[in-house]
């Protein structure tokens, strides 16, 4: 039962995710000639673009997780259920999940993208991934669980396997991940772990293609290439990794690498309920919808940001999957939903690229905006307004900006705290012992 009373005149919007583009749809429907429900499985909505930085203890995750419910204290005709949906029912037209049963006039499937491990899938249990507050904790309980294990032995081959570093994708992810892992070998490692040798940790990086990030112009790409090389980075292009087993892995070039911790930020795919018309989806797992963005074969179905492709001539393959392109189709969307109420036609959806960024360590970005593009310290400090700028919340603004002022004045991390000890599938047998030698579980 989904208790908050909404009008029985109005027609019923569900909104199915609370990233991006659900938030952005639900908060412009605010006031609207609709009673709007939106669900999502966590409570809270999460920048994605920083988990990286909570990964390697530059930012506390309440920094980057703001709870849905405040976002719409005082809206009348917005309620936010969370549960998980298991299914879409197209003839009868409601969605089903764990606890409801909730019905639709219209329905938006705004579920993102999950990881696509391509031919490694068998090995997932094995890599650590980054695409919630949860990985983004488990990847940093895990480092430094490691380096705990690898201070207290005096077997080389040991250290270099719990030290060493692989990151499978050279995407924004990948990159900025590789870059803040470098500073925390230069600047963190070394004072926390004294009478380790740091230096023979390795950190890898490894790009299927044939330069790092992709969708950004050759002056990012190499610039960014030389940022992370200059921090010790091993980057190798045109290498997919082949095979992992826990310990080593193997790339497809020919190299080999002993490590425990393979972060997988090579691929995605979208991820949407069951009950939706096969035809509908394509390769990547993502829903064939118009210029309106409403899916293949409904007519009151629409689709919005990652797991949304929109084919055009200047897209042919869809959009990028930014968080800029789930906004705007987020915000065109409402606007057509309030033309629908109104019996006016609706508008098709154009992209405004306003650019794109990332940064690989203090002082050291690379930006591309529609006409200027530019690298270095001046590129790191836009990186950081529009990021600060981006986080939903004051105080969550505040907290972040807080927390890297200190990363950047003391060369330290802000938070370096094991909470709850990460256990692979395959090292279950320890458990036992990493749960004995970590903290207590308070901050």
């Amino acid at each position: 039962m989904v208790r908050k009373i909404m009008d029985k005149n109005r027609k019923n919007i569900v909104i199915i995710g609370g990233g991006f583009a659900g938030l952005q749809l639900a908060k412009d429907l605010k006031k609207s000639n609709y009673n709007v429900t939106l669900i999502d499985k966590n409570n809270y909505h999460t920048f994605q673009p920083l988990l990286y930085q909570v990964a390697t203890g530059g930012l506390r995750v309440d920094s980057i997780a703001y709870p849905l419910r405040k976002v719409f204290r005082g809206a009348s005709n917005i309620r936010f259920v969370m549960d998980e949906v298991l299914e879409i029912d197209t003839l009868r037209n409601n969605v089903t999940t764990k606890n409801n049963i909730i019905p639709f006039d219209y329905l938006v499937i705004a579920t993102g993208s999950g990881v696509n491990y391509f031919k490694l899938d068998d090995s997932k249990n094995l890599m650590m991934t980054l695409k919630n507050p949860q990985d983004a904790l488990k990847i940093r309980s895990y480092i430094l669980q490691n380096f705990e294990q690898a201070y207290k032995t005096d077997d080389p081959a040991e250290q270099e396997v719990l030290m060493n570093i692989a990151i499978a994708g050279g995407g924004p992810t990948g990159v900025e991940l590789a870059g803040a892992i470098a500073e925390m070998k230069k600047f963190i490692f070394p004072k926390n772990y004294p009478g380790l040798d740091v230096s023979k940790m390795r950190i890898a990086l490894f790009e299927a293609g044939p330069k790092l990030l992709g969708p950004m112009s050759d002056g990012a790409s190499t610039k960014s290439l030389q940022y992370l090389q200059g921090f010790g980075v091993e980057v190798y292009l045109n290498a997919a990794v082949d095979h992992y087993d826990g310990d080593h892995l193997k790339v497809s070039n020919g190299m080999e690498m002993n490590t425990k911790t393979l972060i997988w930020t090579a691929g995605v795919k979208g991820v949407f309920p069951d009950g939706l018309d096969h035809q509908d989806v394509v390769k990547g797992s993502r829903l064939v919808v118009d210029g309106y963005n409403r899916v293949k074969t409904y007519n009151h179905i629409f689709a919005v940001g990652d797991v949304a492709l929109m084919a055009s001539e200047e897209y042919p393959k869809g959009h990028p999957m930014l968080a800029t392109v789930a906004i705007q189709q987020a915000q065109n969307l409402a606007a057509n939903f309030k033309y629908l109420d109104k019996d006016k036609d609706m508008t098709a959806f154009e992209y405004k690229d306003k650019g794109t960024m990332a940064t690989i360590g203090r002082n050291r970005a690379v930006v591309d905006l529609p006409f200027w593009h530019f690298q270095g310290a001046f590129a790191w400090y836009v990186w950081i307004f529009v990021h600060i700028f981006s986080i939903v919340g004051f105080k969550n603004k505040l907290s972040a900006l807080w927390d890297w002022a200190y990363n950047f004045f003391t060369y330290d991390r802000a938070v370096q705290l094991i909470i709850n000890p990460f256990v692979r599938p395959d090292q279950a047998s320890d458990k036992k012992n990493i749960e004995e030698e970590s903290l207590p579980t308070r901050y």
